[in-house]
């Protein structure tokens, strides 16, 4: 990028050629040519070099000194700057004149011009290495045209001028570990919803706006069984598989502009590559939700002579693990030395579940809904018996629950404030064992708006819904199992 005075006014600070001829006797002088433009934003001000700026004087460390007119023009003062770069003595002043009394300087040092060839040498700003000049043979009324269109040549660089990209490196494994709640985890959770068969050939699906219809009523059956969760987002995702059969022929096939408004709603349409094979694309929906407090970690420590751990777990309907039930908390048990029955009291008393979202720091929260409509989930069973395991084994129990205090939560709307305001605060029982106290830089979600005008009394509003069973449709269930059966 180049940098110019502004262009004078009177004749008089312009000369320009009359006619051919006053061109041709026009003296040749040594102009500035502008190599790299600054970095800094006052790249155009006037104390800065420009191209067309005819060269008076050249000071080189405190022993060089050339004036205008320069022996052999550019090529004279290419030899004057190698030989005094081969001394090391790159430091410069350069003096140049516009117009007829105008004058600026610029201090650099002398670096190798290598996109010009060997022995060639620029100039190199001290201020901003960034700016480097060099030169070049002009006439002295070449030189003043160039210096009266300074507007016109700051437009074309302004066109010519494209942002630069690069990169900057970032400490993420010390982010991870000190910024996040559960460190080197995320706390972004989601359900991906397949596209249900309609029928059992499992040839037809239901649209997209069955999966979005079912992905609603699982977040609001959800959160009407005491989960603490809030909404997030909600997009479509593009999964490709093979297809054949009367599914291939079933499914709507993009061949031409037309078919396209007819894929809109399609939760599956297929195509035929080159080699003739039918794919085919299943658009799911995935559920992005988020706990309505913060998620923490609650270490459960066991003791000799321990001989249960104090709690039972259960599993809502839409595929939540969840503390069921506790021992009153005057006995002597892991979980009521950890807190954890005061959370579950807690929770109790404003009709929020207490969820297990990780056990061991692995995630227990449903994940998945298949093409029958089974919530794929983890099996209370299996993590009944780990639980019981880690009480044998004498290993310390890490757990993590969703959190429903509304303290935990920045309001930003005036409604908010006075409902967050009115309602009692919840804080953490001081016999909850934190692994690691939450952050206080994380960035929470808000709560969900819930309208009390009707007066009714949340607590009595509506009983969660428990089922007791393991994964999938096909699994064992345990309905008539008392609270007891699962206690670890």
């Amino acid at each position: 990028m180049t940098m110019e005075r502004g262009q004078p006014n009177s004749s008089s600070d312009s000369p320009t050629r009359s006619d051919s001829s006053s061109a041709a006797k026009s003296p040749t002088a040594l102009s500035i040519e502008c190599l790299k433009g600054s970095s800094k934003a006052d790249e155009w001000t006037d104390d800065m070099l420009q191209t067309g700026d005819i060269v008076e004087e050249l000071r080189i460390g405190t022993s060089i000194t050339v004036k205008s007119p320069f022996k052999n023009g550019r090529s004279g003062v290419q030899k004057i700057l190698h030989g005094s770069f081969r001394a090391k003595d790159t430091s410069i002043l350069v003096r140049v004149r516009r117009g007829r009394d105008e004058f600026a300087e610029l201090q650099a040092c002398i670096v190798p011009n290598e996109s010009a060839g060997r022995k060639q040498y620029m100039l190199r700003s001290i201020d901003d290495p960034n700016y480097a000049v060099g030169f070049l043979d002009r006439t002295e009324s070449d030189c003043f045209d160039l210096q009266a269109s300074r507007g016109a040549r700051m437009v074309n660089a302004l066109t010519r001028t494209r942002l630069q990209d690069g990169y900057v490196a970032y400490p993420w494994e010390r982010r991870m570990h000190e910024l996040l709640a559960v460190p080197n985890f995320s706390s972004f959770f989601s359900l991906l919803l397949l596209p249900k068969a309609s029928d059992r050939a499992a040839s037809r699906y239901n649209d997209l706006e069955d999966s979005l219809a079912r992905a609603n009523a699982w977040l609001n059956a959800s959160q009407a069984s005491g989960v603490p969760i809030v909404f997030m987002n909600i997009q479509t995702e593009s999964l490709l598989t093979k297809i054949s059969g009367e599914t291939a022929s079933s499914t709507v096939n993009a061949g031409s502009l037309s078919d396209l408004a007819n894929l809109a709603n399609a939760s599956l349409y297929g195509f035929e590559d080159y080699h003739g094979v039918d794919i085919g694309v299943v658009r799911a929906v995935r559920l992005w939700y988020a706990p309505l407090g913060e998620e923490i970690a609650i270490e459960i420590k066991i003791q000799e002579g321990d001989t249960k751990l104090g709690f039972a777990i259960s599993r809502t309907e839409e595929g939540f693990i969840y503390v069921s039930s506790v021992i009153d908390g005057n006995e002597d048990v892991p979980s009521s030395r950890s807190g954890l029955n005061n959370l579950y009291k807690l929770g109790m008393n404003t009709s929020r579940l207490l969820v297990v979202s990780r056990v061991s720091n692995q995630k227990v929260l449903p994940w998945m809904v298949s093409s029958t409509g089974a919530v794929r989930c983890f099996d209370t069973v299996s993590l009944s018996q780990k639980l019981s395991l880690h009480r044998h084994a004498k290993v310390p129990i890490i757990i993590h629950v969703f959190l429903w205090d509304r303290a935990l939560v920045s309001p930003r709307v005036s409604q908010a404030r006075v409902r967050a305001a009115s309602q009692p605060v919840l804080p953490l029982p001081p016999e909850v064992q934190l692994s690691r106290h939450p952050n206080e830089n994380q960035v929470l979600p808000l709560p969900i708006e819930e309208s009390h005008d009707s007066g009714e009394d949340v607590g009595n509003s509506r009983e969660p819904r428990l089922v007791r069973d393991t994964a999938g449709e096909l699994s064992f269930r345990f309905h008539d199992f008392a609270l007891s059966s699962n206690w670890v």
